[in-house]
């Protein structure tokens, strides 16, 4: 039983359990929030508690969230919580050589948690079909958009499209890409007279600079 005037641990548990619950509640995939008991001994009783995701930390995974009372005799405590995501994602039905391209019949769908997976995994096959591997991909393995190069992507040292438009005018040149980057992405890009410039991926041989 908790002393009188001293805050209910059980109490702090629940403000951050409904605070991640909120957060979380947009993400993909089935979500679920876990926060361990808290043991504060001695706290001052709070009318209002404040949870918040402290600096650094992420709503992925193992986490830590706070909770702070800012009355007259103010406290901050953190407790340690778990974010699952459980969704779909893919993995390789066989073993897939490096140029290789994908299809259909080379994925496998699984269930698992996002949050244990390596990051970028595949939860969309549109994201696999037609890319072509980059490296070996072994059979069971869950793909990865970087060890994937889409049908639209650019490859590091590949001759693009460079171009730049603006009201009323449009310019263009070639230049080296840098990187890998999939469309929507920024990219480097190392034009003929050797400057170095910010592009985003239009389609597979064309980025643009903003303007």
């Amino acid at each position: 039983m908790t002393p009188p005037g001293q805050q209910d641990p059980e109490s702090i548990r629940r403000a951050a359990l409904a605070f991640l619950q909120q957060q979380i509640a947009g993400l993909p995939g089935k979500t679920t929030a876990t926060v361990t008991t808290a043991f504060p001994r001695g706290l001052a009783a709070c009318t209002t508690l404040e949870p918040f995701l402290p600096t650094g930390a992420r709503l992925w995974g193992r986490t830590t969230v706070g909770v702070r009372c800012a009355g007259e005799r103010p406290w901050t405590v953190y407790l340690q919580a778990k974010v699952a995501v459980q969704a779909t994602y893919y993995v390789a039905a066989r073993q897939i050589a490096p140029g290789e391209p994908l299809s259909a019949a080379d994925l496998v769908a699984r269930d698992g948690d996002l949050t244990v997976l390596p990051l970028a995994v595949i939860t969309d096959p549109a994201q696999a079909i037609g890319a072509t591997a980059l490296a070996r991909i072994s059979a069971g393995l869950p793909l990865r958009q970087d060890l994937l190069k889409s049908a639209a992507s650019v490859s590091a040292g590949q001759t693009v499209r460079v171009v730049a438009a603006g009201p009323g005018f449009t310019i263009s040149a070639e230049g080296s890409a840098l990187a890998n980057a999939a469309p929507g992405q920024s990219v480097r890009v190392r034009m003929a007279a050797g400057q170095i410039v910010t592009a985003i991926v239009k389609d597979a041989g064309t980025v643009e600079i903003p303007l």
